[in-house]
């Protein structure tokens, strides 16, 4: 599987992975710009404008008439915002791939932004936030974000934005913020799957040769809080489980270390042998989930561990994190463990790329962070010249008890915070 990247004289890139034998194709827009890329005032507004730009065009009129289309098709379709970037993207049998990019590039180029679906779906958008605020698992990382953060920078806000700008956006404003970052400079046009690859090439050049080539849109540098000692924020909710997340500065994109990274990351929380797996749930049963993750941008990045347990278990649970940590920076692995964490990240990448929706995202998601594309051939000879002494230094790096970040979402207080910055400070 290869994928070919072409940029037109515009600046827009456009990149074709083609896969023969596969049933389905996935066509998918994806544009440099999200949350970390809005004022204070205008937090809030590139999630708002994705749903927005499913409301009708001159084509189609309105969402019945876009919704009907792909349905009729079968295609499983929707959008995406970050903080970093945005998508809008269509899979679908392969035989209607031109029907996925003529409906997914209307709403892209030509959406009307109608001030009455504004009015509408501004209800819409503050029970997205509701729903969030009562699902504690995918909301500690806001917590974590504004403590991790330096307070008021972009990336400490969530992408949803607080309710009083929601209520607050007009049609002109979002214009504005499309002009200003919806460019040629910053998008890709990510195409995965069974299809004729001069036909889609010639197509996408003809839609897309009058999108705006205004230069990309420029956002804040990234700001870390400053920490001599643990940071612990707390979010008092009286539910049934605490939610945790642990995390502590990484290793961003086109790091030299990203490889490395990778692999601590699969030995930390790969698969249901992993160290924190075993541990945590199977050997003390505190978590029914516990995970590893990386959050990467160009000029940042963390990695955080989360779990959900039992309120009473908070101080045990992140113990037991921590010591699995600790021993990472303390014992050296061992080859096969290694090399079990190499495989299962090449396994894991194989499986994902049974899926064009999967393929599309991740390789417009590479190149607008990137510049580039790394295949499977180049994956597995940059993991295999990680070694076992490469892991123990990083964890090393990373596994700062002064430069943590503790968010918890539960029945708890700050009064807590001095036993659990004791806990951290194990690590």
């Amino acid at each position: 599987m290869k994928t070919q990247i072409h940029e037109l004289p515009n600046g827009l890139r456009i990149a074709l992975t083609r896969i023969p034998n596969s049933s389905t194709a996935t066509f998918l827009i994806m544009t440099g710009t999200g949350s970390r890329y809005e004022t204070p005032e205008e937090n809030g507004m590139a999630h708002f404008l994705e749903h927005m730009f499913f409301k009708g065009t001159k084509q189609r009129p309105n969402a019945r008439a876009i919704s009907e289309e792909l349905d009729s098709i079968g295609s499983v379709y929707n959008a995406f915002t970050a903080k970093d970037r945005t998508a809008y993207y269509a899979k679908v049998s392969h035989k209607h791939i031109m029907i996925a990019l003529d409906v997914i590039s209307d709403l892209f180029l030509n959406s009307k932004l109608p001030k009455k679906e504004i009015d509408k779906e501004r209800g819409a958008i503050l029970q997205e936030i509701n729903m969030y605020e009562d699902m504690p698992m995918h909301s500690v990382d806001d917590v974590f974000d504004a403590t991790f953060f330096e307070k008021d920078t972009p990336l400490s806000r969530t992408i949803l934005g607080p309710k009083k700008n929601i209520k607050t956006f007009t049609r002109e404003m979002f214009k504005t913020y499309f002009t200003r970052n919806y460019t040629t400079h910053n998008t890709v046009i990510s195409v995965a799957g069974n299809f004729n690859e001069n036909k889609i090439l010639k197509e996408i050049k003809t839609r897309f040769k009058a999108m705006s080539d205004a230069p990309a849109p420029i956002c804040q540098k990234a700001r870390v809080s400053s920490l001599e000692e643990p940071r612990v924020a707390v979010k008092h909710k009286k539910t049934e489980q605490t939610h945790l997340m642990l995390g502590v500065p990484a290793y961003e994109y086109r790091h030299k270390n990203t490889y490395a990274q990778m692999i601590l990351l699969s030995i930390l929380s790969g698969g249901m042998s992993s160290r924190l797996f075993t541990e945590v749930r199977e050997k003390r049963g505190l978590a029914y989930s516990v995970r590893a993750w990386t959050q990467k941008y160009t000029d940042c990045a963390y990695l955080a561990i989360q779990a959900g347990i039992e309120p009473s278990n908070l101080q045990e649970a992140l113990s037991v994190i921590v010591s699995v940590l600790k021993k990472m920076k303390t014992t050296k692995i061992k080859p096969e463990e290694l090399k079990k964490a190499k495989e299962y990240i090449l396994g894991n990448r194989d499986i994902q790329n049974e899926k064009t929706d999967h393929i599309a995202t991740s390789v417009a998601t590479e190149i607008i962070n990137t510049g580039s594309v790394t295949d499977s051939i180049a994956l597995k000879r940059k993991l295999n010249t990680v070694t076992s002494d490469d892991i123990k230094r990083i964890a090393n790096e990373l596994f700062n008890s002064k430069k943590a970040t503790l968010a918890i979402i539960g029945p708890h207080s700050l009064k807590e915070q001095t036993e659990l910055q004791t806990i951290i400070n194990k690590m």
